[in-house]
């Protein structure tokens, strides 16, 4: 009986650490947070009474109840007198959000990197002026203006914009083992002719193809694992409903 009351504090994915740089407010918030975004709570399901989320994250009751007042200022809960805290409506969860943390956790773990460090390197990033243009903005700003060039150049514009899509689209895929060889990056000062672009085009088309079909081959096989390993926070949803 011991042994399993150990297990089941250890397995808590609501228990926080009053030792972590984060307050530990944050962190409840950013794990209800998470639930709501992902859609793991959905609209209209009741919160855990202020007490029993207190003793399950091992906080103050006051905690919590700041914890709750700070989701229902940004409209993510709404709190009803003598029924409890519910998920506000018109929330628009993104499930996709759990599989994109989940693999970059993953590909960070097989990197043997820190998942705190990923975490605080991609805030860092979101936070900063023209985080999501990357390269591709780089090289747009550095175009000339078609208006005063010739046809010619009009053609490498566009192609260097459809280049610049294929490559952000690219990014988003973890890279296939034994695939096409990636399109060489050039300088910037080199003048790519038409034909080079076309070229450099094409093989980021083809590279594409092969990461989106290996993509796919991936998620039938995570549906097939999905029975045998639930995702963190499917774990948290279903460790909460069994004490609720």
């Amino acid at each position: 009986m011991a042994q399993q009351v150990r297990h089941d504090q250890a397995a808590n994915p609501f228990a926080t650490d009053p030792g972590d740089e984060l307050p530990v407010g944050l962190q409840l918030t950013w794990r209800l947070r998470a639930l709501i975004a992902s859609g793991r709570l959905g609209v209209g399901e009741r919160l855990p009474s202020f007490r029993r989320l207190s003793e399950w994250a091992g906080v103050n009751v006051n905690t919590v109840r700041a914890v709750y007042a700070g989701l229902e200022e940004e409209g993510l809960v709404v709190s009803r007198q003598g029924q409890g805290t519910f998920v506000a409506t018109g929330i628009a969860a993104a499930p996709q959000l759990e599989e994109i943390a989940t693999d970059a956790l993953r590909r960070a773990s097989e990197a043997g990197l820190s998942p705190r460090d990923l975490a605080i390197v991609a805030s860092a990033c979101a936070s900063m002026p023209g985080a999501l243009e990357g390269p591709a903005g780089e090289l747009a700003d550095q175009l000339p203006d078609v208006a005063e060039e010739s046809e010619a150049i009009e053609v490498r514009h566009e192609l260097r914009r459809q280049i610049a899509r294929l490559e952000a689209e690219l990014a988003t895929y973890p890279p296939v083992p034994g695939g096409p060889p990636t399109a060489p990056r050039r300088a910037l000062a080199h003048v790519a002719g038409v034909e080079e672009l076309e070229q450099t085009r094409d093989r980021l088309i083809a590279q594409l193809s092969e990461v989106q079909r290996a993509a796919e081959r991936r998620a039938r096989e995570k549906g097939r694992e999905r029975a045998l390993e639930a995702s963190p926070l499917e774990r948290a949803m279903s460790w909460w409903r069994r004490r609720s």
